[in-house]
């Protein structure tokens, strides 16, 4: 399994600035896809007492586990970020592909894929990044729209929460001071005299997964208020609808007849009764302890796994996306029903640009994404969440989300509630006649240069692992040496051509093999597979034997090409090319006339070719990427 290799702060920070300042975009994000407020508009909302600039954010998720993720969404107008689930069990073995956006949306992940410590790191990284961001000026924002809120995401269970390792993350993210000061340390000089946040979050929404049971729920959040002192929400399950009804919403009525939630998922879940039982309590338990406590709607929806994308060994997959909506917002309005809006609700299932007002103006905070930023485009679909939100809050004369709830449709959070859950069951944008077809592909075959350039694999990235790098255009003849006595040959066998503007590549330590650039690449193959992968360090490169892929240090250049390693050293015109049964030195100018070394046969230079073209592309004076940051 491909696993995460979290970079330093420094190389993060300096990637950071020098992409600013050389291509206008950040970790691939470009400046026009930024969103820094809207000046005649206040979006801000409370939150656990606290103020956040904007109720938007990306949900628990691939969107929030690396540094790089949050920033990314911070630049899209985000403001409430809620983190990656952490759990104790931080060496899980997740199957690949893991994610399948090919119409609805499914998923096979379920916790971090980072050790508990590197989360931690991860979180802290991102805040400091963000506060790097706004002391420098270089990304304007509007009045009022700095203001973030980080909110933890753990579970599953009681034991595991309250382990010394869960102990330690929270501890670490109430009061970073620690982390900061060894963080601050990567900085380049000029940095490092920033003032940054040291208490990253106090609140955190409980994933209790599927299948927790109602007490344990209880228990875990009872611990989280009243021993760990954390604002509490609980993100409860669609299931809490009953199988009756579930499936007359999601079957019947959204048309998902071919989908089947099996009968243990109801079974293992928390029932509606006795949810309100456990909220009620805790509810109660919050205000006397003077703590925050909400509701989360929703999880995902356990269905059985038959669509032949995801890994057969896995018997269940967690639907995301539009019928979740709908039966998500059924358990909002029957949540109100039964609380009013005494009891904070947020609200995270297939959210889009044109519902996320909608949502807004029920009062759900925060209102987070996830499926959606899965689809081409990526971080840079959020600007429209924002820019909807505006229009929607002009078109009824309003300027701050309070405004908005009054007046939006019955005028109240209560009334909107009942108008909009009425709307969005009957909308057809959420059955399944719209939510069936697949992602075009053509037909053609990816290889690993040229290919139609779409760059749809860069955004669909949620880890920023794919990126654009330029060889120049035209065609390098292949030379093939030979040793024959005490002297050399060569002779010319075919030619590699670049035809296109740029090329694209994959940063093996940020990619997880998630597959989503697959799904959206109108070629086959894969990009994460086919694409030249280049290593973070020569000591990752070398692990990762299974891989072909490139380390790139300096002047040398380390290979894998079907399982087989090669080196290229190139200094001064000269190289020293080694590989299975050969090591030779020669000019470059002049291969045959100046060859040197040892060889049991003929030594093919197309890697030799292939591994200088990639050095020179990227450690280029204006390349930007991991590779050289």
């Amino acid at each position: 399994m491909a696993d995460f290799v979290p970079q330093p702060l420094g190389r993060l920070a300096a990637r950071l600035f020098r992409e600013l300042e050389l291509k206008d975009a950040i970790f691939d994000l470009p400046r026009r896809s930024f969103f820094a407020g809207d000046p005649k508009k206040d979006f801000s909302v409370r939150f656990h007492g606290m103020t956040a600039s904007s109720p938007l954010g990306p949900a628990a998720g691939p969107h929030t586990q690396l540094a790089q993720n949050i920033v990314l969404a911070w630049l899209g107008g985000a403001r409430i970020f809620e983190l990656k689930t952490v759990q104790i069990m931080d060496r899980l073995k997740i199957p690949r592909p893991c994610i399948d956006m090919r119409n609805v949306g499914y998923n096979v992940e379920w916790s971090q894929e980072l050790r508990t410590e590197e989360s931690l790191d991860e979180y802290v990284k991102a805040s400091m990044l963000i506060d790097l961001l706004k002391a420098s000026g270089k990304v304007p924002l509007a009045p009022g729209f700095d203001r973030s809120v980080f909110d933890l995401s753990v579970g599953y269970d009681l034991k595991g929460v309250k382990s010394d390792k869960v102990r330690t993350f929270i501890a670490g993210m109430k009061d970073a001071t620690a982390v900061v000061a060894r963080l601050r340390a990567q900085l380049p000089e000029g940095l490092r005299g920033t003032a940054f946040q040291t208490k990253i979050s106090g609140s955190v929404t409980l994933s209790t997964f599927h299948g927790c049971p109602p007490d344990e729920i209880e228990a875990i959040a009872d611990f989280m208020m009243t021993e760990l002192g954390l604002d509490c929400i609980i993100k409860l399950n669609p299931t809490l609808l009953g199988p009756k009804d579930l499936r007359a919403l999601f079957n019947d009525a959204l048309g998902y007849a071919d989908i089947t939630v099996p009968e243990e998922a109801f079974a293992k879940d928390a029932t509606w009764e006795q949810a309100c039982g456990f909220v009620t309590r805790l509810s109660a338990k919050a205000k006397t302890l003077g703590r925050g406590f909400g509701v989360k709607f929703s999880n995902t929806l356990v269905v059985e796994n038959k669509e032949g994308f995801l890994p057969a060994a896995e018997k269940t997959m967690y639907l995301s996306g539009a019928p979740l909506h709908v039966l998500a917002m059924n358990l909002v309005g029957r949540f109100r029903e039964r609380f009013g809006d005494a009891v904070p609700v947020s609200f995270s299932a297939g959210i889009d640009k044109a519902n996320f007002p909608d949502a807004v103006s029920l009062g759900l905070v925060p209102v987070t994404v996830c499926s959606d930023l899965l689809a081409p485009g990526g971080y840079g679909r959020l600007k429209g969440y924002s820019e909807e939100l505006a229009r929607r809050m002009d078109a009824v004369g309003a300027s701050t989300i309070p405004q908005f709830i009054a007046k939006s449709r019955g005028g109240s959070v209560l009334a909107n509630t009942k108008a909009y859950v009425a709307e969005a069951t009957k909308d057809p944008r959420y059955a399944k006649a719209k939510n069936s077809a697949l992602p075009k592909k053509i037909g053609t075959h990816l290889v690993l240069f040229d290919c139609v350039t779409c760059d749809k694999c860069v955004p669909v990235c949620p880890n920023d692992a794919n990126f654009t790098y330029v060889l120049p255009r035209g065609e390098v003849p292949v030379v093939k040496l030979r040793r024959e006595g005490g002297s050399w040959t060569s002779r010319t066998e075919g030619s590699l051509r670049f035809d296109k503007k740029h090329q694209l590549a994959n940063f093996a330590d940020f990619c997880n093999e998630c597959g989503n650039c697959d799904v959206f690449c109108p070629e086959d193959g894969g990009p994460y597979i086919v694409k030249p992968r280049f290593f973070g360090s020569r000591a990752f490169w070398a692990e990762n034997k299974e891989r072909d892929g490139f380390f790139i240090e300096d002047g040398a250049v380390f290979g894998r090409f079907s399982g087989k390693e090669y080196s290229l050293v190139a200094r001064g015109g000269e190289a020293e090319y080694a590989g299975p049964g050969f090591r030779v030195t020669y000019a470059m100018a002049d291969p045959a006339g100046t060859a040197k070394g040892t060889a049991e046969g003929e030594v093919d230079l197309t890697y030799a070719l292939i591994m200088d073209l990639l050095r020179k592309a990227l450690l280029a004076p204006d390349a930007v990427s991991y590779v050289n940051a």
